[in-house]
């Protein structure tokens, strides 16, 4: 039976949207394609035949991903106002409890190394987009804004991992806590 190209449209939103939940849950290799299908509610065949591969729908479930994530950072941080509250939201234990839910750089940051040209490249598009938004957010007269916005970034992304890796609840508290300290710093000027 032929799938109308509307319902087709449908059937790809949905499987992004599930994909890119559950690689942030359970990782790349933990998202298998039987569990990929099983939460979108479709066949093995309509995957394929709209993504052609695993590795291609993970690249564009990062993107889709990726660019949730971009809509709210933009509504949170304002140009020039800094990112001593962003980094607070972000460096949360309600961000890091919720991965499915949270950044996406930050739940596949440790498999994205060993992914292929796709994902690496999504991967780099997200953290670039990431940066220019921070970036964007410094204060005026912040020196090298993109140096600034990297090292914000690598600090927001690094926290995240770590407190999300270790198994000390307190550890994991403090981490979160002394990251957003430290990127709240500036903020106070």
């Amino acid at each position: 039976m032929r799938v109308s190209k509307a319902q087709a449209a449908e059937n790809r939103a949905r499987i992004l949207a599930e994909a890119s939940r559950i690689i942030r849950e359970t990782g790349i290799a933990g998202a298998g394609v039987d569990a990929l299908t099983r939460a979108a509610g479709l066949t093995h065949g309509s995957l394929y035949s709209q993504f052609g591969s695993k590795e291609r729908l993970v690249a564009e479930a990062l993107e889709t991903a990726s660019a949730a994530s971009g809509a709210k950072q933009q509504q949170e941080l304002a140009p020039g106002g800094g990112i001593g509250c962003f980094a607070a939201r972000y460096l949360s234990p309600a961000h890091r409890d919720r991965p499915g839910q949270g950044c996406a750089l930050a739940a596949i940051g440790p498999e994205a190394a060993r992914q292929g040209e796709p994902v690496r490249a999504a991967y780099t598009a997200g953290l670039r987009r990431m940066a220019d938004r921070l970036a964007a957010a410094l204060p005026e007269g912040t020196p090298d804004r993109e140096k600034e916005a990297l090292a914000a970034v690598s600090t927001l992304v690094g926290a995240l991992i770590l407190a999300r890796a270790v198994d000390d609840p307190d550890l994991s508290d403090r981490i979160l806590a002394a990251g957003a300290r430290h990127l709240a710093a500036p903020d106070q000027g």
